[in-house]
């Protein structure tokens, strides 16, 4: 079994899903007393929010990095960024290393591609859901359009996962809030949700939405314990 890198702490609650998903599959593929090996990096999130408000991508890309660099000289043989925002500094951190970055968006892609969808919608934090990195890459693999939802929402979003959920505060009215705007970009055509941000499959849930969600932290995981298990 090879050796995955994590680079966590963006926001805990997230990252122990991260843990618990990736030992429960490497114990599903391997069986026995089989855990996955892991080598975590888990960062200060109010750190990384503070520099996230601030735009600047360059302090948090060095920092990522530079926690990888670590990891790999640990021993980690892949790395796995466990948050979709901080994907958009991934080939800052690439570059720094030797080993592959298990790129979250690719995991979705595939997903996607596998099912068969022309259109989906994407919700996440708002640098997710504003800035190019996570769209284009799923569409320039794939083919697929990715719409978001309008600006008023995409600001009630973010507050939700900045001051709910990455608190672990699950709030009924916030995952009402969720599943209308669902139901809206459903009603421009879209086939499927990702949920492009790694806390949101902790409020909502497959069968309570009107189309398929597509939770990218079960899919990030899946990728890396086909990767460590191969």
């Amino acid at each position: 079994m090879k050796i995955l890198g994590i680079l966590g702490g963006m926001s805990w609650e997230s990252t122990q899903s991260y843990y618990r998903l990736i030992n429960q599959g490497v114990k599903d593929a391997l069986g026995g007393l089989h855990s996955a090996k892991l080598l975590m990096h888990s960062f200060d999130f109010a750190e990384i929010e503070r520099l996230q408000a601030q735009q600047d991508w360059n302090s948090l890309a060095e920092m990522l990095a530079e926690a990888a660099a670590g990891l790999e000289r640990a021993g980690a043989q892949a790395m796995l960024i466990a948050t979709n925002t901080m994907h958009k500094v991934a080939p800052e951190v690439e570059r720094r290393l030797t080993i592959p970055l298990l790129h979250i968006a690719d995991a979705a892609a595939d997903e996607l591609q596998r099912n068969g969808h022309k259109k989906v919608a994407l919700l996440g934090t708002r640098y997710t859901m504003q800035l190019d990195f996570y769209k284009t890459r799923i569409h320039d693999a794939t083919g697929i359009a990715v719409i978001t939802p309008e600006s008023a929402q995409q600001e009630e979003i973010n507050r939700i996962i900045y001051e709910e959920l990455c608190r672990g505060e699950l709030l009924p009215s916030s995952r009402d809030f969720y599943y209308r705007v669902i139901e809206n970009l459903a009603s421009q055509g879209a086939e499927g949700v990702i949920l492009g941000c790694t806390e949101i499959g902790l409020l909502v849930s497959p069968e309570d939405c009107v189309i398929p969600l597509y939770d990218t932290t079960n899919l990030h995981c899946a990728m890396a314990v086909k990767w460590a298990t191969a």
